[in-house]
């Protein structure tokens, strides 16, 4: 009797893949403690900011400096078009949820690398799935991890505003404009997350490699978050950063396909 094997296609593969790693990422502890530290983060930045707000005096110069500070719950999240703080190194343009791109480059590189270390890599290119599969669902599931760490920075802001007693008021932003923001934010991960994937099956195991490499490449885009997507944000920015989070994970997946094919596994 003759035996046939049923050869799978790329959706079932992709969809099969895309189940482990799902399980993998949102099962383990890394996630969780990712996320935690995602919310945590401004409520400690908004509360402290606040109760070191005032003046002081310099003890070398003996002048009287002003302490920066939040004035705004929203600063939080980004600042308005043409606003100069957001391109500089002040408090509000550098603490901002825009750090979190740099939290969500160890989550991905972690995650990766862990493929590597482990052995599991070498096992499902072996005899389950193929590098596009892999890079596939290192996406989405990095893209819905991302998102994540986003959305509990955004709920950490309100808690701490709250506790803080800042304003609320969304001044020329408008509600609207910030509800576009977050989304447009939400659309830049996509955006990131294929850099950090490229260079995370670049590093293999050295997950200490992947992410400072990752970090050094998000340092180059740094400066376009706050640009792309403002307080003040249209249907536009959206457009775009939906726009340059597809092409960059079309074309850096692409990359990062071949550098599997073309690199050692091990």
């Amino acid at each position: 009797m003759e035996v046939q094997f049923e050869s799978q296609s790329f959706l079932k593969k992709a969809k099969s893949m895309l189940k482990v790693d799902a399980r993998r990422m949102f099962t383990t502890p890394l996630y969780y403690i990712m996320v935690g530290i995602s919310l945590v983060v401004p409520i400690l930045i908004l509360v402290m900011t606040s109760m070191m707000s005032g003046t002081t005096i310099d003890p070398v110069t003996g002048e009287e400096v002003v302490m920066e500070t939040f004035t705004n719950t929203w600063q939080a999240i980004g600042s308005v078009s043409g606003d100069s703080s957001a391109m500089g190194m002040s408090l509000t343009g550098m603490c901002n949820i825009n750090m979190l791109y740099f939290f969500i480059a160890v989550l991905v590189c972690l995650f990766v690398s862990d493929d590597f270390r482990s052995g599991y890599a070498k096992n499902l290119f072996t005899v389950r799935a193929g590098k596009v599969d892999y890079v596939l669902s290192k996406s989405v599931v990095g893209f819905v991890g991302g998102c994540s760490m986003l959305l509990a920075y955004f709920v950490g802001a309100m808690i701490g505003g709250g506790v803080a007693g800042l304003s609320f008021n969304v001044g020329a932003a408008g509600a609207k404009g910030i509800i576009m923001c977050m989304i447009a934010k939400l659309f830049l991960v996509a955006v990131f997350v294929p850099i950090y994937i490229a260079v995370s099956v670049a590093a293999k195991q050295r997950a200490w490699l992947s992410i400072l490499g990752s970090c050094c490449v998000g340092m180059l885009l740094f400066t376009m978050i706050p640009m792309m997507t403002p307080l003040d944000s249209t249907v536009m920015n959206v457009v775009l950063c939906l726009a340059g989070g597809a092409m960059f994970s079309v074309g850096l997946g692409a990359v990062s396909n071949l550098i599997l094919k073309k690199t050692n596994i091990l």
